[in-house]
């Protein structure tokens, strides 16, 4: 694990433009796995439970895009540091001084907001408050950067092509979809906020395309996007997104924190589905 030694790209994200940029731009906001020092996460805290948040390996998983036009926006620093997929004005009055009551969404009221109180195994990940100096200050130098860095390739990508698309990709713990005795959810959520962030030809392009991997998909529950899909699905504006969510089972194993047997099935199918998509851009 790496908690960071205040040596990393500071900025916080790595852009990889894609082999003659087509109107896909790709992001994994949650891949990232460094911790700068200055976080000040309790002490106590496991290190398993302060990456436990972390959307594990997505970032290797949609690489192949770049070969095929799409241009990759990749998270650095994990998720309990600055969480890229929260409006940046979604603080925790319960962790940060000086915030009034009732100013944020349930989820933040929950632990999760732009900055979270409690790691993705519901374990608090301070022993202390955070000021709000300290919190705008981290907003501004993480969060910020990282979604002028999105907004300008998916502008760029208008501009050349008439629309670009957004590809938000996420992981989801094998938990979170299970059904009643622990039976196994889907093994992909897609978002699309319930038909608003883009046109209905992209999600139902990307089902059949997960689904002839013998993939069971579900749409919109229990995800149906988050603040960068609401944020960029703009389809009267030509831009278009949608998030995917893909089942940790499929390839991880979350207790060792390593690819499970899965891994080689799932990194080649994956590739098929964005060769699938991207089709078109080459």
């Amino acid at each position: 694990m790496n908690r960071g030694d205040g040596g990393e790209d500071r900025a916080g994200f790595t852009v990889v433009e894609g082999v003659e940029p087509g109107r896909f731009v790709f992001a994994s906001p949650h891949s990232g796995d460094l911790y700068p020092a200055d976080m000040g996460a309790d002490p106590a805290l496991p290190g398993a439970s302060l990456r436990s948040a972390e959307d594990a390996l997505v970032d290797r998983l949609i690489a192949p895009g770049a070969e095929r036009g799409a241009v990759l926006v990749l998270g650095r620093l994990g998720r309990a540091y600055v969480d890229l997929n929260r409006d940046p004005a979604d603080l925790d009055a319960q962790l940060i001084e000086g915030i009034g009551n009732g100013t944020g969404s349930a989820r933040t009221a929950a632990g999760y907001g732009v900055i979270p109180r409690l790691s993705g195994d519901g374990r608090p990940l301070y022993a202390r408050r955070l000021t709000l100096d300290e919190a705008r200050e981290r907003i501004a130098r993480v969060h910020a950067p990282y979604h002028a860095a999105l907004g300008a390739r998916m502008r760029a990508a208008r501009d050349r092509h008439g629309e670009a698309v957004l590809v938000d990709w996420h992981s989801m713990p094998a938990r979170a979809t299970q059904g009643a005795g622990g039976t196994r959810g889907p093994d992909v959520v897609l978002g699309d906020r319930h038909g608003s962030s883009c046109e209905a030809g992209l999600t139902r392009r990307l089902r059949r395309a997960f689904e002839a991997l013998g993939w069971r998909v579900a749409l919109n529950q229990p995800y149906a996007g988050g603040w960068t899909t609401q944020a960029w699905g703009r389809p009267d504006e030509g831009f278009h997104a949608v998030q995917v969510e893909l089942n940790r089972a499929l390839y991880f194993d979350e207790a060792a924190r390593t690819p499970s047997a899965g891994w080689s099935r799932t990194q080649k199918g994956v590739a098929r589905v964005i060769a699938g998509l991207l089709a078109r851009e080459t």
